[in-house]
């Protein structure tokens, strides 16, 4: 066992930013900690490390505490959720920093930075200041910092952060690389479409209380909803909403401004028979959308929260 938490608790004040938190990875294995700001995702991590005191709870990595035997520390790899770099030194000195950290073999540690640079995209930035990076290169450079010395364990707070579209991009690709080639890693993220293209074993939290665990299609199937439809649809009375939400496998409907959202369960040809249904009563439709429920979903319909909101500081 890579990673075991049992019972995990850390209070701030009156609120937990961990409640009973209990997750266990094993060797390879990759796992998402999902859950909005302030949930308690930073804490789980920051408390494996031993960055934070725990009111509760143990921890072991790789079935020792860290304790109690402080060379582990050299089989694990951090990026923290905020770029921690050194402003003086260029991109490829900071790598080499941080992997000095761990590896004390100059030969080795050269050569370790300079396929972290390589590996990362980086060469044509190698001799520049953070202060001269955009913000998805900064990222890209707090990745390599964490992972040049070669951890057998990769934590990951947010790595993705608020980076573009193909900053966020190189960054999965990178991770998933990584665990294919037999890293554990565990990571952070408020974003549904991160643990949807990552995915392995997702952890949901909600006031730092573990609310769900397992793939993201077991987490799906734990809200019963099927397929979700969006029909634009004009003119429709009451009496026909009332109609759809009678038919089988129709679990919620919604309409307003001319868009009518439905929710279904689990079942075959839900999309026609709203269609047929529809048709039969010569209602107006233009364009019609279907789709899996997503992650932000399941959120939503365990806790009826929204994703980004803030519960605990």
């Amino acid at each position: 066992m890579v990673v075991k938490i049992q019972n995990l608790v850390k209070r701030y004040g009156s609120g937990n930013a961990a409640d009973h938190v209990s997750l266990l990875l094993e060797e390879g294995e990759m796992a998402g900690v999902f859950g909005p700001g302030g949930c308690g995702k930073s804490t789980v991590i920051k408390s494996i490390l031993g960055l934070t005191k725990v009111n509760r709870g143990e921890i072991e990595l790789f079935g020792r505490k860290l304790e109690n035997a402080p060379q582990l520390r050299r089989d694990i790899g951090y990026v923290p959720q905020e770029p921690i770099l050194y402003q003086e030194l260029t991109v490829y000195e900071n790598i080499e920093y941080f992997c000095g950290l761990y590896v004390k073999d100059k030969k080795q540690r050269i050569q370790d930075a300079e396929e972290a640079v390589e590996w990362l995209g980086m060469r044509d930035f190698w001799k520049f200041y953070p202060r001269q990076l955009n913000e998805s290169l900064l990222k890209r450079l707090n990745f390599a910092c964490g992972i040049a010395h070669k951890p057998s364990l990769l934590l990951l707070d947010d790595p993705m952060g608020d980076i573009d579209l193909l900053g966020s991009h190189v960054i999965r690709e990178k991770i998933i690389e990584l665990n294919q080639k037999g890293t554990t890693i565990l990571y952070t993220t408020r974003n549904a479409e991160d643990v949807e293209i990552l995915s392995g074993k997702i952890i949901m939290l909600d006031r730092g209380r573990v609310i769900a665990q397992g793939t993201k299609e077991e987490l799906k199937e734990m809200i019963g909803i099927g397929e979700k439809i969006t029909i634009e649809a004009y003119h429709l009375g009451d009496d026909i909403l009332d109609e759809l939400k009678t038919l089988p496998n129709v679990c919620d409907v919604a309409y307003y401004s001319g868009q009518l959202t439905m929710k279904s369960g689990n079942g075959k040809h839900n999309l026609i028979n709203i269609l047929n249904f529809l048709q039969e009563r010569d209602v107006s439709i233009g364009s019609v959308y279907s789709e899996r429920p997503t992650l932000n979903d399941v959120y939503l319909e365990m806790t009826g929260k929204e994703l980004g909101t803030n519960e605990i500081a």
